[in-house]
């Protein structure tokens, strides 16, 4: 058994410092989800507060508690026994999970790039979910992300250069603005929105060259495979921001050790 006092009150301090991410993050998972109902009907994400959309009635501070409430009310209003939308629990799990997530693949530091990529994913969560429930990514979320993440990378403790953020970003989006034009040309269809493209800046600047190819690439394949597994109609809409969004993450947490393993099979 280990009793140095030393090694003891470092694992005390790693306890508290996960127990404090997940709480904070089951927080802000609640705010995140006002911010996917309200953002698309362009209403104020902090006035008034919180509030059932279906009865109108301010929702208690006791049933405001994160994961907790929506589990002990069943996933329904108290007053009008409307069901909560699924996303609301998913949110306020997903949120905390993925904090936890890249406070440890980041070595376990409260440092630059953690908040860097804290920001990156909560903005991610809810443009995820706007966009998989309103076919919507907007530009009040895309745009300020872009100049958050231009902020990070002219700082000089970045790990993504400021040359190959701007690259990706500038890159990425001159590319597919030009694949949509150009589709758009040959088939009088729209291929890809200009929330999505904006969305690919994004994720540039925060990314760099690599990483945007990494997300690109990931995404296509992602979406191709659901296509398949759901068999949907391709003549309907289908978004595509879900699985950039979903690209960026795996490649935040998991893209260093993919790209080793992909290096080392081929090696």
């Amino acid at each position: 058994m280990i009793s140095n006092p030393c090694f003891l009150l470092v694992r005390k301090k790693m306890v508290m410092a996960y127990l404090f991410i997940f709480l904070i993050g089951m927080a802000l998972g609640s705010f995140l989800n006002v911010c996917i109902s309200r953002i698309p009907q362009k209403k104020s994400v902090v006035f008034p507060a919180s509030y059932c959309p279906a009865c109108h009635n301010s929702i208690l501070k006791r049933d405001n508690i994160p994961i907790f409430s929506f589990l002990f009310l069943r996933g329904k209003c108290r007053n009008c026994r409307t069901k909560i939308p699924i996303h609301h629990l998913i949110v306020e799990i997903l949120t905390p999970l993925l904090f936890i997530a890249l406070f440890w693949v980041l070595g376990s530091n409260f440092d630059l790039i953690f908040f860097k990529y804290v920001i990156f994913i909560s903005f991610g969560l809810v443009l995820f979910f706007i966009d998989l429930n309103d076919r919507l990514l907007p530009d009040k979320l895309t745009l300020p992300l872009i100049a958050i993440g231009l902020i990070f990378a002219l700082l000089p403790d970045s790990d993504v250069s400021s040359v190959s953020a701007i690259i990706a970003s500038f890159s990425g989006f001159a590319l597919f603005l030009l694949l949509a034009y150009i589709f758009h040309l040959l088939t009088r269809k729209d291929a890809m929105g200009g929330g999505d493209i904006k969305l690919i800046a994004a994720i540039g600047m925060f990314v760099g060259i690599f990483g945007l190819f990494f997300a690109i690439i990931m995404s296509s394949v992602l979406a191709l495979l659901t296509l398949l597994l759901i068999k949907h109609d391709l003549k309907k809409e289908f978004p595509f921001g879900p699985f950039l969004i979903a690209a960026s993450f795996i490649y935040i947490l998991f893209g260093q050790v993919l790209i080793r393993s992909y290096l080392d099979f081929f090696n």
